[in-house]
């Protein structure tokens, strides 16, 4: 029960945890208990207070006795901006983002047919196998004229641009060029950018740095994963919103409950509650600590927040048996561009239950998709807000004690080292994208259908083509296993379809009655197996909605 009690907690966070339930006061205090007797407006946090005539004294004092209260209660409820001591530990450190390994692929997910196009950041890069199953990775832009080679094709082992027919191999070297002349020699310079790629544990890792060499000691290594018997359930998902964003969500727990109120038999929304947090380690390669429930303080989970962008969470107790058991819940965010990023989902147990055995893994797939969908729109909108407002999140979020100690965390974390990145959005410092994202558009009709048709690039159809809203495209198109499933399905109610015509015509041939009763009901059991299946192939690819929001 172990693996599928932890899987079932949506994919996305970690256990059940929930907001604070403490008592809200009103933000804005009006004229009525006025602060003073001037005709201004004054700032109190991020609520004005408005005065716009002389006051009693006696009223005076019940002002100044209420605003008191309010910043008492907000102490007491909020997360404080730090002390003098703290904001010398958030001192900016130095930091480069490309001298650090980012989680590309699940390596069972990556083709042996076709190159994969993937993306770090702002940089594009394509990753294949070669004849002999060794993994490399090329800057995605070929030398001649900057197509890219991931829409290319792999020919005996090599990978060749579909523009020209350049072939590369190994190293970037190329090696075929159609168009030389005969004995023409290929210039030194057409060659492509290589890329430092390792397997490790299942994950194949990037090392960005065009200066350095692989610094093997970054290498994440999980180990948990190293145990013995442990097995985990893993799933890979393009998001519309920018990795910062998604990482505070999946170190949220206190949404689950209320965000993800009925998906499983784990979240419900009356259990929201305050949580408990206990910082143990604050570095500039991230920070760790405790967190668990008010109500259950005795359990407490280990959350590790390592650079640039790997989120773990931990429990470790013993069972009935005296033997211990260990759960492991690992997020591998890579940032993919502006306003995008890619997620590893792993969760692992030392014991899994016969339930969890029998449960297909695509059933678990389709829920962690929901799970994605049930907060996409929220993650979406506030990714839009932090680009629009231009102002660090300390200017806007109201961080609870009680719920949101990890998200402050890791956006003071952004301040110490954002400066070194790209883009980011810190606790009290912002950098915007310097130069605005490029929208690149795909073929339509016909051609789309086919361009997208190719292994990891989508399905036969236009419907299928790259788009952050469509599940079919976040999931499915990076998952071997849904899209065998899709296609299984997909064949056996094209199968049963047929069986039911066929039965369908033998009732209205048959001449005795009990043959046409038998035809009838093999046609209504035929297209009842046909509308599962039909049904099976949605539940996998079809968005979900929120029934409230249904129109």
């Amino acid at each position: 029960m172990a693996l599928f009690h932890l899987s079932s907690l949506c994919l996305l966070s970690f256990r059940k945890a929930l907001d604070s339930s403490s008592p809200v006061l009103p933000c804005k205090p009006t004229s009525i208990y006025p602060i003073s007797t001037t005709d201004a407006t004054t700032t109190f946090g991020s609520c004005n207070i408005y005065r716009t005539r002389k006051i009693p004294r006696r009223r005076r004092r019940l002002g100044e006795c209420w605003a008191a209260v309010v910043e008492d209660v907000d102490k007491e409820v909020l997360l404080a901006a730090g002390t003098e001591e703290q904001q010398e530990e958030e001192a900016a450190e130095e930091y480069d983002w490309r001298e650090e390994w980012y989680p590309l692929y699940l390596a069972v997910e990556v083709p042996d047919d076709a190159p994969l196009g993937l993306t770090v950041f702002h940089k594009q890069v394509v990753l294949y196998r070669e004849g002999g199953g060794v993994l490399r990775c090329y800057e995605d832009r070929c030398p001649h004229r900057l197509a890219k080679l991931s829409e290319g094709q792999l020919v005996d082992g090599r990978l060749e641009c579909l523009y020209h027919g350049w072939q590369f191999e190994g190293d970037g070297k190329c090696v075929k060029i159609p168009q030389l002349p005969e004995g023409g020699k290929i210039p030194q310079r057409a060659c492509a950018k290589t890329y430092e790629v390792r397997e490790s544990q299942g994950v194949v890792w990037i090392w960005m740095s065009e200066k350095n060499p692989p610094n093997v000691d970054k290498l994440p290594w999980f180990e948990h994963y190293d145990r013995p018997g442990f097995q985990d359930l893993s799933t890979i998902h393009e998001l519309p919103y920018d990795h910062s964003i998604l990482l505070e969500n999946l170190m949220d727990p206190a949404h689950v409950p209320i965000s993800h109120d009925r998906t499983d038999w784990t979240a419900k929304r009356e259990d929201a509650q305050p949580l408990v947090f206990n910082v143990t380690e604050r570095t500039n390669r991230g920070f760790a600590g405790q967190w668990g429930r008010s109500k259950n303080p005795a359990l407490m989970n280990f959350l590790r927040f390592q650079a640039p962008c790997v989120l773990s969470n931990s429990l470790e107790l013993v069972d009935k048996k005296g033997e211990r058991q260990y759960f492991s819940a690992l997020f591998l965010c890579r940032p993919s561009g502006q306003g995008k990023s890619m997620l590893i989902v792993r969760f692992g147990a030392s014991a899994r239950s016969v339930l969890a055995k029998l449960v297909p893994k695509w059933y678990f797939h389709q829920n962690a998709c929901k799970v994605f969908e049930q907060d996409m729109g929220f993650l979406s909108s506030q990714n839009e807000v932090l680009m629009k407002e231009n102002v660090p999140t300390k200017e806007l979020y109201l961080n609870l004690k009680s719920s949101d100690a990890w998200v402050a965390e890791y956006r003071k974390w952004m301040d110490k080292v954002g400066h070194g990145m790209p883009y980011y959005f810190g606790h009290k410092s912002i950098s915007l994208p310097e130069e605005p994202a490029v929208v690149e558009h795909a073929p339509a009709g016909l051609v789309a259908g086919i361009s997208a048709s190719f292994p990891a690039k989508g399905g036969v159809g236009t419907q299928h083509a790259p788009n952050p809203a469509n599940r079919y495209y976040r999931h499915v198109v990076h998952c071997r296993g849904c899209r065998s499933v899709v296609k299984a399905f997909q064949a056996w109610k094209n199968a049963l379809l047929l069986l039911t015509l066929a039965a369908v015509a033998a009732a209205i041939l048959a001449a005795a009655r009990k043959w046409k009763f038998i035809a009838l009901a093999s046609a209504a059991l035929f297209f009842a197996c046909s509308y599962a299946c039909s049904s099976a192939v949605s539940l996998i690819t079809t968005n979900f909605i929120r029934t409230h929001r249904r129109l």
